[in-house]
């Protein structure tokens, strides 16, 4: 029996396919979720038949689980992302999320949630954030992080998305570099997150999950801001495909 776990998020789609031991992961598979959640959980199904697993229990997280009908259960994603990060760093800590559309705080206590916290109606503190921000100055999002690393924060007012894309077309059309307004759109999100962690946070391990976790620069300066060191590790942004295979 091999265990997989997919969560179709918001903005990408993760698959992890776990051993029959749920000790080791034999798979991932990483993709956008695109425009329609059906067709991209189909397209995983082909992926997963080329894979000739044999028998398989699977589990569906994210916001399109309900989208994934060959799924034997579906799992919310606090859950999933709360054990998804346990599989990767077994101790009691503070679980911070940034997704495509929201940011969870998970606080995990002897193997369990405890108390969450999530900032779902606003896409700032977020992916989509970022996206947007990097889309209006022609960056990339991996040039985005590179920039602000370079530049001197100027400060984004704005709590709502479309506001703070008019304050940077403002300040571009002032002539501000693009190192400075990358350095302070990165800072905003990092302000926001914290903000919300420091409701919740409980202790000083905090474990960063989500498609952030690959940049140094947010995990450094999240740990700035929360005063606390921000631990991740290579597959986090798996963490609610792992957990839905750990809960298989």
């Amino acid at each position: 029996m091999k265990y997989v776990g997919i969560d179709i998020g918001s903005t990408a789609s993760k698959v992890v396919v776990l051993d029959e031991d749920k000790k080791k992961i034999l798979h991932t598979k990483l993709c956008p979720s695109g425009w329609n959640s059906r067709e991209t959980s189909e397209d995983i199904r082909n992926w997963l038949e080329t894979l000739d697993l044999g028998e398989m229990r699977i589990v569906a997280t994210g916001y399109g689980r309900v989208s994934v009908p060959y799924a034997d259960k579906t799992v919310t994603e606090i859950t999933c992302h709360a054990k998804g990060a346990l599989f990767l760093n077994p101790v009691d800590m503070t679980v911070i999320d940034i997704g495509g559309q929201d940011t969870k705080v998970i606080v995990v206590n002897n193997g369990m949630v405890s108390d969450f916290l999530m900032n779902d109606k606003c896409s700032a503190g977020t992916g989509k954030f970022l996206e947007v921000m990097a889309n209006r100055l022609g960056l990339t999002l991996e040039e985005m992080f590179e920039y602000a690393s370079l530049g001197t924060p100027v400060q984004i007012s704005s709590v709502c998305t479309v506001f703070a894309e008019s304050e940077i077309i403002s300040l571009m059309g002032k002539g501000t570099s693009r190192e400075d307004i990358a350095s302070g759109v990165v800072h905003s999100i990092v302000k926001k997150v914290a903000s919300l962690s420091l409701k919740r946070l409980e202790n000083d391990e905090v474990f960063l999950t989500g498609g952030f976790c690959d940049s140094d620069f947010i995990v450094k300066e999240l740990s700035k801001e929360l005063n606390a060191h921000v631990h991740t590790d290579k597959k986090a942004r798996f963490a609610g495909a792992i957990g839905a295979a750990v809960l298989g």
